[in-house]
C-alpha cells in the first residue's frame, strides 16, 4: 500500500517537473521589423530548440506567436524525433519550422528581458498565458524615460 503510494508521488512530481517553457523576446531589426525569438525546452526530453520568425507589426508578432506556441506543443513529439533523436537528416526540422515560417535560431545569447510561460507537454497554450506575455514585450519594446533636470 505504501508503495503505491510513493508511485503516486514520484508520478505526480514528474508530470509536474516535466513542463514545457518557452522563453519570448522581441525586438526591432534594423529594418523595422519586428523579430520575435522563442527557446522552447520541452520538459520531457530535456531538448532545447531556439527559434525565430519576423513579423510587419507588433500585434502580428504576437498572433504568430500565439500560433507558433500551440504548433511546438502539437508537434513537440516530431520535431524531437526528427531534430535531436535522428541524426541520418538533421535539417528535416528546419523543413518542418520552415512549413510555418518559423526559422532555427543560431545565435549563442538569449535576451535578458524575456517573457515566459510554462506548458504542460501537449496541451493547448491557454488565451490567459498568452496576455501577460502580451504585456510583458510590448513593456520591453517601450522606450525607457530619462528624467530630465
Amino acid at each position: 500500500m505504501a508503495s503505491k503510494a510513493v508511485m503516486a508521488t514520484k508520478a505526480f512530481q514528474m508530470s509536474s517537473t516535466a513542463r514545457n517553457e518557452y522563453h519570448c523576446s522581441i525586438e526591432l531589426n534594423q529594418n523595422g521589423k519586428y523579430c520575435v525569438r522563442v527557446k522552447g525546452k520541452f520538459g520531457r526530453t530535456g531538448w532545447v530548440l531556439p527559434l525565430y520568425f519576423l513579423a510587419s507589426s507588433f500585434d502580428r508578432a504576437i498572433n504568430k506567436l500565439e500560433q507558433s506556441l500551440q504548433y511546438l506543443q502539437k508537434r513537440e513529439e516530431n520535431l524531437w524525433f526528427w531534430g535531436a533523436h535522428r541524426s541520418d537528416d538533421p535539417n528535416l526540422t528546419t523543413e518542418l519550422l520552415s512549413e510555418v515560417g518559423l526559422k532555427f535560431d543560431r545565435r549563442a545569447e538569449f535576451p535578458r528581458r524575456a517573457a515566459s510561460v510554462s506548458v504542460a507537454p501537449e496541451r493547448p497554450v491557454a488565451a490567459f498565458h498568452i496576455a501577460p506575455m502580451r504585456r510583458t514585450l510590448a513593456e520591453t519594446m517601450a522606450p525607457t524615460r530619462v528624467v530630465g533636470d
